[in-house]
């Protein structure tokens, strides 16, 4: 089996299991490509991506371009020589770059595709309320997630999982399919399917603070997915008595009284003691953990044994 020359492109913590699978599978990484060292922490200071931290520990060149179009990171890229690259959690790239190696580039996507296109595909498949997702590698071309499929693998959303338990689970085993398709490439045995044309095809928008915002409008099973498809960053937020509270773990309230069905959406019911509840479209949620604006993150009776409605 020939080896090839490989670069690496991500960012985050998802995209270093990936990574550290193919340096302890003896592939050949020649190069990483990240993001540019940014603030962080109280102090500011400027502070590596996960993926070039791993990166530098195992002696890995780093490219870290500003612009992925500039002359100069064009060029230092293309010294690699790279026979393939591998883009996990990164940015957009432009024709010039994933166009270069003549194997092509292929991604890892957090859903199966063509569903959940997009930048926050974990997130969205639970908000949606969806049972299934899973992981996907394909080639990328000029349409941003549309390229031919290589593999995929279902993954199971359970009733208690949150973006934080699927995350880790989609992470390795998409740092597993990574290896698998890197594997099959270098045997030249692969297969490139062209995505199926799906009607209600589900998208997967970047998420803003805005998007955050929890709609009491909504029923108490959209609200609860709501705030699982954020828990556990960026986490869905309400305002509560005017400050901002988010909102992290919710369970829905089952006995209801004649007063509490003609209660307003959003209206907020408490004993003081031991349950905070907001009223959805349907029913009651109760709020199990939340972190008030200035406060740090608590179960509903630590936060209630300090703070009177």
């Amino acid at each position: 089996m020939i080896k090839f020359r490989i670069v690496f492109m991500g960012t985050p913590e998802f995209a270093v299991n990936s990574l550290q699978k193919l340096v302890e599978s003896h592939c050949e990484v020649v190069a990483v490509v990240t993001a540019p060292d940014k603030p962080a922490g109280r102090g500011l200071q400027l502070t590596p991506s996960p993926v070039k931290q791993y990166a530098v520990s195992q002696g890995i060149p780093v490219l870290q371009p500003e612009k992925l179009k500039n002359p100069d990171f064009l060029a230092e890229l293309r010294s690699y020589q790279a026979d393939m690259q591998i883009v996990v959690a990164f940015r957009m790239l432009p024709e010039v770059v994933w166009n270069m190696p003549p194997l092509g580039t292929f991604n890892l996507h957090a859903s199966l595709l063509p569903h959940y296109r997009g930048a926050a595909p974990i997130n969205w498949a639970i908000i949606n309320g969806e049972t299934e997702t899973g992981i996907t590698t394909f080639f990328l071309k000029h349409e941003i997630d549309t390229g031919n499929l290589i593999f995929q693998e279902k993954e199971p959303i359970y009733p208690d999982d949150n973006v934080g338990s699927l995350y880790d689970r989609l992470m390795n085993k998409g740092a597993a399919l990574v290896l698998r398709t890197v594997q099959a490439i270098e045997t030249g045995d692969y297969p490139q399917i062209p995505q199926p044309e799906v009607d209600n095809v589900h998208h997967a928008p970047k998420i803003f603070k805005e998007t955050c915002q929890i709609n009491w409008g909504q029923t108490v099973n959209q609200v609860h997915n709501f705030v699982r498809g954020l828990s556990p960053y960026p986490a869905a937020w309400t305002m509560l008595q005017g400050k901002i509270c988010k909102i992290y773990k919710t369970a829905e309230v089952k006995a209801e009284s004649g007063k509490v069905k003609e209660a307003e959406e959003g209206s907020v019911e408490t004993d003081g003691k031991t349950y905070l509840r907001f009223r959805c479209a349907d029913a009651w949620l109760d709020v199990l953990e939340l972190q008030l604006e200035g406060k740090k993150r608590m179960g509903v009776e630590e936060f209630l044994r300090g703070f009177r409605l």
